[in-house]
């Protein structure tokens, strides 16, 4: 477990992308390798909603080391265009927020990649689960993407 910059922040033990990592917890998950993970966001702003984080618990940027920033920019890159083509997006956020001062409500460096739509407003974190189908049925079209 890494030390946390803003204190109590640090619990691996109740991270749920820790347990989706471990295979804990269910998601969506669209990438994976040794360093990082790519899954969609169970409570999404807009469809395509996309979470890129470190395989090795990190509460916020602050501690990872320069291979982890290094293979998480490439996969953010990565990622990027596909969900923009995949979910027809204006537009597309990329956000990560460090600290419960800055936003941040799960404790496990993650980026997020947010389609964004002409006259829909802003947002970084979404307010109700999506579907587990349609969740799914996204998941799979951007995997398919990939290839």
């Amino acid at each position: 477990m890494q030390g946390g910059l803003f204190g109590d922040e640090t619990a691996t033990e109740n991270c749920i992308f820790c347990k989706i990592i471990s295979g804990k917890a269910p998601g969506h998950i669209l990438y994976r390798d040794d360093e990082v993970m790519c899954f969609l966001d169970i409570a999404p702003v807009s469809v395509g909603h996309t979470l890129v984080i470190p395989i090795k618990h990190h509460d916020n940027i602050f501690t990872l080391n320069n291979s982890e920033v290094s293979a998480l920019a490439i996969q953010t890159r990565r990622f990027a265009p596909i969900v923009k083509r995949v979910t027809g997006a204006d537009g597309l956020g990329v956000h990560q927020l460090n600290g419960r001062a800055a936003g941040q409500t799960v404790f496990h460096y993650h980026t997020h990649l947010i389609p964004c739509f002409h006259g829909k407003p802003m947002q970084i974190h979404g307010r109700k689960p999506a579907s587990q189908t349609a969740l799914a049925e996204m998941a799979e079209r951007l995997r398919a993407a990939l290839k």
